[in-house]
């Protein structure tokens, strides 16, 4: 008895060469070969890859597999076998994982519609080809593209609260930020996909020059040197990522902040009377992105960064409320 069906053997066939195709993708952007062109973001990883593995899916599917199956499913199973064999062999961490899903799924779509549409009619071995070219493809644009320099994105993300305290409590809570504990966070989906979580901040000394050491869950520290200091108007500084605390295992190079694609530059704080008793308290950073896909990958990092801030915020109004309320004797 056959392990596997006759009528099904196709879908294996299918997802075998899927797998195949991306997997080959994945080593060979990887490389060395495309390292300094950005590896595994470049465009013809993250755009053409998936759609070679959606052209390949509709090559394989069977004339008997449904129209939906042939340009839906069956790209939606070979991308996650994808993804969850490269999160499984530890290719490729959580995050990466679930910032490239959205545009590999959308991506493998595309390709599965322009295979069905550019083979409509025609015979199986011209198919043959139209599939070969969509799988060759990536690879022989991929040397044209690492000519192109890598664009920079300055982009500013942007929170703002308000605080039931006076502009003088706030700001004694946002010069320095004593330990936070797990709870005071609350959940977050950026937990779920491995960043850390902030701890505390400490200032060496008050006044422009002081520096702020902002810790991180494992191993995390960020270096913030003050260079405006208004108390209780505005507090601004510079970050450096304090590469010597980090352990390489805790971002993937890909998200690594400090590195070639991604790094936050500034934070500043600024405090606004809101009424009687009340504060508004502004929390923005600024942040470089260096990709070929920086409005996507856009998308990603002020989300990111916006959740951090929001959960900063919040602590932030949470003791100076206490404070407001019971005041320390």
């Amino acid at each position: 008895m056959a392990i596997i069906q006759r009528q099904y053997l196709h879908y294996v066939i299918a997802a075998a060469a899927d797998l195949l195709v991306a997997l080959l993708g994945r080593f060979v952007f990887a490389s060395n070969l495309f390292h300094n062109a950005g590896g595994l973001l470049m465009l013809c990883f993250l755009l053409l890859i998936p759609m070679a593995l959606g052209a390949a899916t509709a090559h394989f599917t069977p004339a008997t597999a449904t129209k939906t199956w042939r340009l839906v499913v069956g790209p939606i199973v070979t991308v996650m076998l994808f993804l969850t064999t490269a999160l499984l062999f530890q290719l490729e961490g959580m995050i990466c994982g679930l910032l490239i899903s959205p545009l590999f799924l959308l991506t493998s779509w595309l390709g599965a519609f322009l295979y069905t549409t550019l083979t409509k009619g025609r015979s199986n071995d011209q198919n043959t080809y139209v599939v070969a070219g969509f799988a060759l493809l990536p690879f022989l644009l991929a040397p044209a593209e690492s000519l192109f320099t890598t664009p920079d994105d300055y982009r500013r993300v942007t929170n703002t609260i308000v605080i039931q305290a006076s502009t003088a409590v706030v700001w004694q809570h946002i010069i320095r930020v004593p330990p936070i504990q797990a709870q005071d966070l609350g959940t977050s989906l950026v937990d779920n996909i491995g960043f850390p979580r902030p701890v505390e901040a400490t200032l060496s000394h008050e006044g422009i020059g002081g520096v702020r050491r902002a810790t991180f869950e494992r191993g995390v520290e960020f270096i913030e040197t003050v260079d405006v200091w208004e108390p209780q108007r505005q507090l601004s500084f510079s970050i450096v990522p304090n590469t010597a605390t980090i352990p390489p295992t805790t971002f993937d190079e890909h998200v690594t902040v400090g590195g070639r694609f991604f790094d936050v530059l500034r934070g500043t704080y600024e405090l606004e009377p809101a009424g009687p008793g009340r504060t508004r308290l502004i929390l923005y950073s600024q942040q470089r992105l260096s990709t070929r896909l920086n409005p996507y990958a856009g998308l990603w990092t002020d989300f990111v960064m916006s959740e951090i801030q929001r959960r900063i915020l919040t602590v932030i109004r949470q003791r100076c409320e206490t404070q407001a309320v019971t005041p320390l004797s």
